[in-house]
């Protein structure tokens, strides 16, 4: 049965409506359209993102490959640990019955249908509530995702990537595959075999494993070489499943220093990749980069999509931004114009996202409590990284920026500096060079220079 909202004295109440009909035309109209020449304040539609249009080579649509998180968008209520629920939406009943779970299942593929992107991503506790015993849970995550399937083969809408929730539930209080109870581990590797079944059966392009509670809150009681020799196992044991099921989808880390743990073992980027070179793993992982993970890190927007792009490890993005002044994941959606183009920047020179995509881990604000807040926040996203989109391919074409750095490093095409490089110029050869040249004369970095050129574009 469907719902649809009325209101009352305050309270929601539901009543009868047509199935696929969720969401009121006259507050939020039928599908997105692009007006570019729409006025400033105009928010229901597309300015900038045309999905068709061709950038660089490709439509806007291959290369932003856009995705809706299920858990904030469809599961977020507005709570926070100083209020309560803000977000009461008129087809949920409160329940967390299965009913209630086919119900925000029909609501998301309205709501991607009626945005126009082609892509979700979901945790496995996100669409199924779970049961008294693993084989009822997972009798229930069957059912669901056969609906799920059902509606993506209706609507053409794809799976970018799922996860397990491995983080919310008590027993995984001291983590799932560092945890020091083999029996707590064995339980995430069961809810992760699930989760690899569920990935193949919907066509899943990526998985992603977040470490959520993978660290520790003190050393007095932890075994570090231990917990990160026994994640190593974890994640082979899941490639080995992998392989098994043949499922094909490529596998991502994402990386996070704090929060909810006091220090977690996936901290950054360079972390990440240092523990998959250490473990041998770096052959079968890439990253799903966050940026407001990586601003927890104490990085800026950009570092580690640039870090993991530079050692050819950038899989995927979560596509937000935090709060530079605030110490915690604000996850909002990403409004800024230059870093987006700096993100843009970076994707077009690797040559894609695909498999990976960009996914709006975001929510709205707890205040932002209309439904039309929720299409608002994704179409003004869609914009701003359209029009990064536009002013990274200008910058690549233009080839400015390019020049300039090739100029920067110009020192190291010299045979010495190539020979350097190479392994084939030694220290006693360095010291030979300095005495025959004297002292370098400092070089500019230009720095303001480059903000300036990039300044140029935005």
């Amino acid at each position: 049965m469907a719902f649809a909202p009325q209101k009352s004295g305050g309270l929601v109440t539901f009543y009868d409506a047509p199935p696929n009909k969720y969401f009121d035309d006259a507050k939020v109209g039928g599908e997105i359209p692009y007006k570019p020449d729409a006025g400033v304040e105009d928010t229901l539609c597309f300015k900038h993102y045309n999905a068709k249009e061709v950038i660089y080579g490709r439509t806007m649509e291959e290369w932003l490959r856009f995705s809706v998180v299920y858990w904030h968008t469809f599961r977020g209520t507005g709570a926070d640990p100083f209020g309560f629920p803000t977000l009461i939406r008129p087809w949920d009943d409160g329940t967390d019955s299965v009913e209630n779970a086919k119900r925000r299942l029909r609501v998301a593929f309205e709501f991607l249908k009626r945005l126009g992107v082609k892509y979700y991503s979901f945790h496995d506790r996100d669409i199924a509530p779970e049961g008294s015993t693993l084989e009822e849970t997972n009798k229930i995550l069957d059912e669901l995702t056969d609906l799920a399937l059902q509606l993506q083969q209706e609507t053409g809408i794809k799976l970018l990537w799922n996860t397990c929730n491995l983080f919310a539930h008590a027993r995984y209080s001291n983590g799932a595959a560092t945890n020091p109870d083999f029996h707590v581990l064995a339980y995430a590797g069961a809810q992760v075999k699930k989760g690899l079944d569920i990935a193949k059966k919907l066509g899943a392009e990526n998985f992603v494993f977040w470490g959520g509670r993978e660290g520790f809150h003190t050393l007095l009681n932890t075994n570090v070489k231990m917990e990160l020799e026994n994640l190593a196992a974890f994640f082979r044991q899941a490639l080995t499943y992998k392989q098994k099921i043949g499922f094909t989808g490529q596998f991502l880390i994402e990386p996070k220093p704090k929060e909810p743990t006091k220090h977690q073992y996936d901290y950054d980027a360079m972390t990440v990749i240092a523990f998959l070179k250490t473990f041998g793993l770096e052959n079968h992982f890439k990253l799903n980069i966050e940026p407001n993970h990586t601003t927890l890190a104490g990085h800026d927007f950009i570092h580690d999509i640039a870090m993991a792009s530079s050692f050819s490890m950038l899989g995927s993005v979560d596509s937000n931004t935090g709060s530079p002044d605030l110490g915690w994941d604000t996850d909002q959606f990403p409004m800024d114009v230059k870093n987006c183009t700096l993100l843009m920047k970076v994707v077009l020179e690797q040559g894609g996202l695909a498999p990976g995509g960009l996914n709006f881990d975001c929510k709205v604000r707890r205040e932002s409590n209309d439904i039309a807040d929720l299409f608002i926040a994704h179409i003004g996203a869609m914009d701003t990284l359209a029009r990064g989109l536009k002013s990274a391919a200008k910058i690549i074409e233009d080839g400015v920026l390019s020049k300039l750095i090739t100029e920067r490093y110009e020192s190291f095409s010299s045979p010495e500096g190539r020979a350097f490089r190479d392994g084939l110029f030694s220290l006693e050869q360095c010291e030979q060079f300095v005495k025959s040249k004297g002292e370098p004369t400092p070089r500019s970095g230009r720095q303001e220079h480059f903000e300036a050129i990039l300044n140029h574009y935005i």
